[in-house]
């Protein structure tokens, strides 16, 4: 069922590092992107696939994590994602990706889901570091990363608070807990 799937499909930041996320899969995942929506069906988006441990190390210095919880820098080495997809827009093909990225990475995210494992976008990204230890070139727009692997975290969402306040954060036991604003607060008619 689509709820569930949805409901487990959170930003998970930690992972069993040591659990291999093979190419196969990765290009699987890349598949059910590819057969998502694309505005006018135009198909700019490029993907580049890691799940080698040495190209994982040079991407990711150049991403950032959590910026909500200012006193961690990041997921440890043994607790650092086994794969990355980074989504590209090819600017030959089309000077706006519209929200195609957005569809492709939720698309991923749910197959990874459906498959036992998780991921991240993450959107702040250091692309000029990333382009040349990668040696990107200039014609490819770096859009989204995704990191993926098995999941080392608990996740919980709750209902915001009196208080307004939707930033996530981490309990004592370093379970994260997200909140989400309740169904009738975000529907404005009907």
């Amino acid at each position: 069922m689509i709820r569930n799937l949805i409901l487990k499909n959170r930003s998970y930041r930690r992972f069993h590092q040591e659990v291999e996320i093979n190419l196969k899969t990765l290009r699987e995942l890349v598949d059910l992107a590819r057969l998502s929506a694309s505005a006018a069906n135009l198909q700019p988006l490029k993907y580049i696939l890691s799940s080698d441990s040495d190209k994982n190390e040079l991407i990711f210095p150049h991403t950032k994590w959590a910026g909500y919880l200012s006193d961690w820098a990041g997921p440890l080495e043994g607790e650092r994602p086994s794969a990355y997809i980074i989504i590209l827009r090819d600017t030959e093909i089309a000077e706006s990706s519209g929200c195609d990225h957005g569809i492709a990475a939720q698309s991923i995210l749910l197959g990874a889901t459906e498959k036992g494992l998780a991921g991240c976008m993450i959107g702040s990204i250091d692309r000029e570091g990333l382009r040349k230890v990668l040696q990107i070139p200039d014609r490819y727009k770096i859009l989204l990363i995704i990191a993926l692997g098995k999941p080392r975290e608990t996740i919980v969402l709750e209902t915001v608070g009196l208080d307004g306040d939707i930033k996530y954060w981490r309990d004592e036991n370093n379970v994260h807990h997200v909140p989400k604003r309740p169904l009738d607060e975000i529907i404005l008619e009907g």
